[in-house]
């Protein structure tokens, strides 16, 4: 089975069964977890799943989308790596991804 590498707010890192076609919001959740919030359940319709990818996978997790950008633009901690958490499919390409949870928003 697939593992994501998570980093929690307190840098203390999870690692965790992913299961392809579930998202990293969702394994991080059903992973026990409760620093991401993910208000709308994973229809992107809030940024309370804001992660950063490790830069290794940057490339093969690709860019948010137009909507999705929208959303990270409200947040203070956006980075050239941020995305949302239920906009990212495990696939096997993407076994051993690392994220770090992004601060909660102020």
């Amino acid at each position: 089975m697939a593992e994501l590498v998570v980093t929690d707010r307190g840098g203390r890192q999870h690692r965790l069964p992913a299961k392809p076609g579930f998202t990293v919001m969702e394994i991080i959740r059903d992973g026990g977890l409760n620093e991401l919030l993910a208000l709308c359940g994973g229809s992107c319709s809030c940024a309370t799943c804001h992660v950063f990818v490790d830069a290794a996978f940057i490339d093969r997790v690709g860019a948010p989308g137009q909507f999705e950008s929208e959303l990270l633009d409200s947040s203070n901690h956006r980075r050239e790596t941020s995305r949302l958490g239920c906009q990212i499919e495990m696939t096997a390409a993407l076994d051993g991804l690392r994220v770090v949870i992004a601060p909660e928003e102020d």
